[in-house]
């Protein structure tokens, strides 16, 4: 992911790898410090299938905070 600020705005999403094809569910638009927020408010087996995008790119919530 691209260098950016808090304020960015993104997509936070959960991508459902279960249904056939992958279900993708928007959980919260809006920056991406309040998103960081949201994700790690979620239950662990949630936040495996978390996802943040912002214009240009999409990285999985655990690579970003490097767990």
């Amino acid at each position: 992911m691209r260098t950016v600020s808090d304020s960015v705005s993104v997509r936070l999403y959960h991508l459902d790898g279960e249904t056939e094809g992958g279900a993708a569910t928007t959980l919260f638009y809006g920056t991406l410090g309040e998103a960081l927020a949201i994700a790690a408010q979620q239950p662990g087996e949630l936040q495996d299938g978390l996802f943040i995008a912002t214009d240009n790119d999409v990285v999985s919530y655990l690579d970003l905070i490097d767990e």
